[in-house]
This record gives structure tokens, C-alpha cells and sequence, in this order.
């Protein structure tokens, strides 16, 4: 299997090495695409990894804020066929647990592009370990589902 994973911004990622740490560890390869925050680069980006038949599943990190700056998720709305809002609440419960009320200002969510999943993982180290989490138990099954 193979995943593709997009982290915005320039200099360390951290939160890419642990996505790519933890789909090494469950024996999945991935490849790391790091791009900036503007939504034609994005998009662009996305579009061509999700039509590339090599491609599973695509995870993002960062732009799942509400500022001006975090446009991830709403590039991503608008290429999904159809969204799984149940791993974005998922992730906010989760993330209640450790900065209370604040979780509220996340936009993570998930859906369906092209027939392959894309998880859009908030940038924080620790919210990508709490994503990671959630997505590799259902990794495989999702991707078998969004392809039927």
C-alpha cells in the first residue's frame, strides 16, 4: 500500500514524521509531499495524488485552523465526493480530553476523493499522534470501502 502525505509550511516536520513513523511501524510506505498554503497549490497537489493509481490514501497536516492561513480543509471540501464527519468529531472528543472547549476550533475532518480516503490532520505533533491513532485501525478498511 501506498500513502501520500502533504504537510504545508517549510523548514521541520515533525508531524510528517510521525505519520510516516506510524504507517512504517503498521508496515504501510508512504511518500512525503510538503507544499505552501495556497489553495491552487493545494489543490493541484491533491488532485494529482488522488488519481495516481499507486496512491490509497492521502493524509494532510495543517490548515485545519481558523485562521486566514489554514485553507487545507476548505480546498479539500471542495474536491470530496463525500465527507466522513465522524472522524473529524472523533478527533475534537479526543482532543477535548486534553485543551478542553478549545477543541472546538479545529475543522479536522475526512472524506472521499477520487475513491481514497483523505484525512486532514491538524499540524500539532501531538493532535497527528492522536489522528494516527484513530486512522491506522481503519486505515485498510476504509480504503477497501471507498473504492466499491
Amino acid at each position: 500500500d501506498s500513502l501520500k502525505k502533504s504537510g504545508k509550511g517549510k523548514g521541520e516536520d515533525e508531524s510528517g514524521d510521525i505519520i510516516q513513523k506510524k504507517l512504517k511501524e503498521e508496515g504501510y510506505s508512504s511518500e512525503r509531499i510538503i507544499i505552501s498554503d495556497e489553495d491552487e497549490e493545494i489543490r493541484k497537489e491533491l488532485s494529482k495524488s488522488s488519481k495516481n493509481p499507486e496512491i490509497d490514501a492521502l493524509i494532510t497536516t495543517g490548515g485545519t485552523g481558523i485562521t486566514s492561513r489554514d485553507r487545507t480543509v476548505d480546498v479539500v471540501k471542495e474536491l470530496f465526493e463525500k465527507e466522513l464527519p465522524g472522524f473529524g468529531e472523533l478527533m475534537r472528543s479526543e482532543s477535548y480530553e486534553e485543551v478542553g472547549k478549545a477543541a472546538f476550533l479545529s475543522r479536522t475532518t475526512a472524506g472521499i476523493v477520487d475513491k481514497k480516503p483523505i484525512f486532514c490532520l491538524p499540524g500539532s505533533p501531538n493532535s497527528v499522534r492522536n489522528g494516527m491513532k484513530i486512522i491506522i485501525p481503519e486505515l485498510a478498511h476504509t480504503v477497501k470501502h471507498a473504492r466499491e
